[in-house]
């Protein structure tokens, strides 16, 4: 803690504070509030793996880490992010703004009555960040990193043997056939949509309510992908449960700050749905391997209900899509019940 303490004395020089661990996530990455005898807080943020030279490599310039330049390119662009009060990125640790602990999720426990203003509010933020993203400064990480057919076909496969294999299911030999041509035809797909500025995890636990406006944190792997991505994240987020029509109503507030057509808006809701089934299988195989590779089990009560997501969405697709009543078919024999 040697090098936190000196983070947190250059920034309030000559004051007094304490430190406390908050609770961490599915990352590595462990935090502390520090609170000042004179009133004032801020967050130290360690990354364990911060002071090694090939994490920084992967920054613009190899003189940044990513979480860094992301944070600063989105300040930018008139996105709120949190501030930065110090770093020391040879050790692994920032002192960061203080967000108290209102993410929207936690938010929305004790003032629920405010949910559809902030996630129309959560919507129209993105379409305003999209469109202010369009361009990317020469050399920035995010264009670097992008949802490429390997990436995608990766992260289904990961939901195969995470989601299946390793909670002790198998899929039947022409099952298995079936499942790999559906997801390497649906990486496709989704690869060869039009790309822009995608958060990657644009979710209740990564937004931070502060007087009504939302902050955005954890933007550190930030990447090119499909428009919807973001949108996928944020309402068939695994955290929390929505019903269509306020999905559909909040597709369209995105639509209106986006300034989308109507034949547009007709795309978007087909987009949403494909790369549905793509984000939450491999959702659904990370909660598992969050649990059998970290020993965290605090995320496997989210496998079932991500599931019902992908089902969902494939049952609206699969009338007119192939490929995706071929998929049903597959996970209902795999998973049985938690399919249903």
């Amino acid at each position: 803690m040697a090098p936190c303490d000196a983070l947190c004395s250059r920034h309030r020089a000559g004051v007094a504070f304490t430190t406390t661990a908050m609770p961490g996530g599915a990352s590595t990455r462990r935090y502390f509030r520090v609170a000042f005898a004179d009133g004032t807080s801020a967050v130290a943020m360690f990354f364990p793996e911060g002071g090694k030279p090939e994490e920084i490599q992967k920054a613009h310039g190899g003189s940044r880490w990513p979480f860094l330049e992301v944070r600063d390119l989105l300040a930018e662009r008139g996105i709120r992010v949190p501030k930065v009060f110090g770093e020391d990125t040879a050790h692994g640790w920032l002192l960061i703004e203080d967000l108290s602990d209102d993410t929207l999720a936690n938010y929305l426990l004790r003032a629920p009555g405010e949910k559809t203003a902030l996630y129309t509010r959560a919507v129209q933020d993105l379409a305003a960040a999209q469109a202010a993203l369009a361009s990317l400064p020469e050399g920035s990480v995010v264009a670097t990193r992008s949802f490429d057919y390997d990436l995608l076909y990766w992260e289904i496969e990961h939901f195969r043997e995470w989601g299946v294999e390793a909670r002790g299911r198998a899929m039947a030999p022409a099952d298995r056939e079936v499942f790999d041509a559906v997801a390497s035809r649906l990486a496709k797909r989704i690869a060869d949509l039009p790309r822009g500025f995608v958060h990657r995890d644009y979710q209740s636990r990564n937004l931070m309510v502060q007087d009504g406006a939302l902050v955005w944190i954890d933007f550190q792997d930030a990447l090119l992908g499909p428009r919807v991505y973001d949108l996928v994240a944020l309402l068939n987020d695994s955290y929390q449960e929505f019903d269509r029509d306020f999905t559909l109503a909040r597709l369209g507030d995105y639509a209106a700050r986006a300034g989308l057509s109507a034949a547009e808006r007709d795309r978007l809701s087909l987009e949403f749905d494909l790369v549905t089934v793509q984000r939450k299988l491999k959702d659904a195989g990370r909660f598992v391997f969050i649990d059998k590779k970290k020993g965290n089990p605090s995320f496997l009560k989210f496998v079932t209900p991500t599931i019902k997501k992908v089902q969902g969405a494939v049952s609206r697709l699969a009338d007119a899509d192939a490929d995706m009543a071929l998929l049903g078919g597959v996970l209902a024999r795999t998973l049985g019940g938690e399919y249903a």
